[in-house]
């Protein structure tokens, strides 16, 4: 029995795999190895453990977003063993998991594009070279929170065409106090973000909006793959948004030389394959 547990910020999805099969599912809450206390860290992955109600694992490997110290390996690997017997255990983060699940065990660069992006260079085992990506106000070009962002500018600037512009206003609440809640005050303005770019994609024939998704991925394509060594490795994306959008973000990628190896819409589903085929 193997355990493969792939956290975010809302929630961590833990996946029960035997001879490559999964036999179990459960969601917990989300973990985050930087801005999380430790004790908070423990109290999910107790709960986890005595839902499911294994007792014995032949390996078990944990990522999730933020920093792991050796010191938190440590603590986090004692505490697991109170409650569950392991062979092996692993705690990584996010990033690594992406590109394991995008590359597997092949080098290459991984490309995140879901409400956020990220990206870096995977040897095949660790990851490097990672061009910082900033965050959706700093960074995250090509994500599906900067593109809402793009969009929502132009929308409170009255730069939107007019039929694009009543669509919104009929689909989400258009108010400018709304739009300033949602973007300063909410307990995720970037997923706030985020929800509006499946909208600016269903206009994607309007040269308005094809503009803006261009611009959006050829931003991450020239702020973060290039920088790699694109004519040597393949990028593999992780991420529903990317994946998404997968033929349109391919034809870009390509006027710029990079050759797409895969698409992987969820971590969860490539790490499994890494660690158990």
């Amino acid at each position: 029995m193997k355990l493969i547990v792939e956290a975010g910020a809302t929630k961590s999805d833990w996946r029960f795999v035997e001879d490559g099969q999964q036999v179990k599912r459960i969601l917990k809450a989300g973990i985050n190895f930087s801005t999380m206390p430790e004790e908070a860290i423990k109290t999910i992955l107790r709960n986890g453990f005595k839902e499911a109600a294994f007792k014995k694992f032949e390996g078990i490997y944990i990522y999730a977003a933020g920093i792991v110290t050796e010191e938190l390996k440590k603590q986090l690997s004692g505490f697991i063993w109170e409650y569950v017997e392991f062979d092996e255990i692993e705690f990584h983060n996010d990033l690594i998991g992406a590109a394991r699940a995008c590359c597997q065990h092949n080098p290459g660069i991984a490309a995140i594009m879901g409400t956020g992006s990220n990206s870096c260079f995977y040897d095949g085992v660790s990851t490097h070279e990672a061009i910082m990506s900033g965050g959706f106000i700093l960074g995250d070009d090509g994500s599906g929170a900067v593109l809402g962002k793009m969009f929502i500018s132009d929308y409170l600037k009255g730069d939107v065409p007019e039929e694009i512009a009543k669509d919104f206003e009929s689909k989400f609440d258009a108010s400018y106090e709304a739009i300033i809640a949602g973007t300063y005050k909410s307990d995720s303005p970037s997923r706030y973000l985020g929800q509006i770019a499946p909208f600016v994609m269903s206009h994607y024939d309007h040269p308005y909006a094809k503009n803006l998704a261009d611009t959006n991925f050829k931003n991450f394509i020239k702020n973060a793959l290039v920088k790699y060594d694109i004519k040597k490795y393949p990028v593999g994306v992780v991420g529903g948004f990317g994946c998404a959008n997968r033929e349109l973000f391919s034809k870009l990628a390509a006027e710029y030389g990079i050759t797409i190896s895969r698409y992987v819409p969820e971590p969860i589903e490539g790490l499994i394959e890494y660690h158990c085929c």
